[in-house]
């Protein structure tokens, strides 16, 4: 194995093809948390319809871990995770700021677009808790199959990821509103959901590793890697 395959990137600059990657999984992530608000019937369980563009972040996540490493990968999720809140502090402030007379629309855009402290908490917990186990578990499993079974690796870590996330966002978001039979219903669906989507893309997702590491000349292992999530500059 070569020593670039060994250790992740030092460089500080980043390619179109890393950059690219980045912005799709940060709109995605941004684009889930507008359209979560509308709920759809998914078998008699109803489910945010978010459910269709949410799962891509985990793939855009799988294909950056895969590619770039944990430590690339790790900083597209904090920045990820400020740009959602970018984002959801300017619809804040465009709720509470004193809507034009003629303007009728005040209601509809709280409703849409307004968020409880208690949904927001329960969403960027989901969200960090997910995103880094999920990058966590495939830059291990990467190792311990030797690069073998990207298949294998990216199911498996979204299993967890997802799981994760179905998990604390259900529970912080409505632990105490719905019956507990409800709430192991609701994270049993989204998680099915998400992970069957997952597997769905897994032919997108090897054309996406396979080419970028054809065209980056890279293909990480994080063996020397330190995975605290909260050393960003590492």
């Amino acid at each position: 194995m070569s020593q670039k395959q060994q250790t992740a990137p030092t460089l500080i600059g980043y390619s179109r093809w890393f950059v690219l990657v980045a912005a799709v999984f940060i709109t995605c992530l941004i684009t889930a948390n507008i359209t979560a608000v509308k709920l759809m019937d998914f078998f008699g369980q109803p489910l945010p319809v978010a459910i269709i563009i949410f799962p891509v972040s985990y793939i855009c996540g799988d294909v950056l871990t895969e590619v770039y490493g944990y430590r690339r990968a790790r900083r597209v999720i904090w920045l990820g995770f400020f740009c959602n809140l970018i984002a959801v502090a300017a619809i804040w402030v465009g709720q509470i700021l004193p809507a034009a007379s003629f303007w009728d629309g005040q209601a509809a855009y709280e409703r849409i677009l307004g968020y409880t402290p208690r949904i927001l908490i329960a969403s960027f917990l989901a969200y960090l808790v997910g995103e880094f186990a999920n990058s966590f578990v495939l830059a291990k499993m990467k190792i311990a199959t030797n690069g073998r079974w990207l298949w294998m690796r990216t199911i498996g870590s979204t299993l967890v990821g997802q799981g994760l996330d179905s998990l604390i966002f259900i529970t912080v978001a409505f632990l105490g509103m719905i019956p507990l039979s409800g709430l192991a219903a609701a994270i049993a669906a989204q998680w099915l959901a998400k992970s069957v989507y997952e597997a769905l893309a897994t032919p997108l997702t090897y054309k996406a590793v396979n080419f970028l590491k054809r065209r980056e000349g890279m293909d990480v292992y994080d063996l020397d890697t330190r995975f605290n999530p909260l050393l960003v500059m590492k």
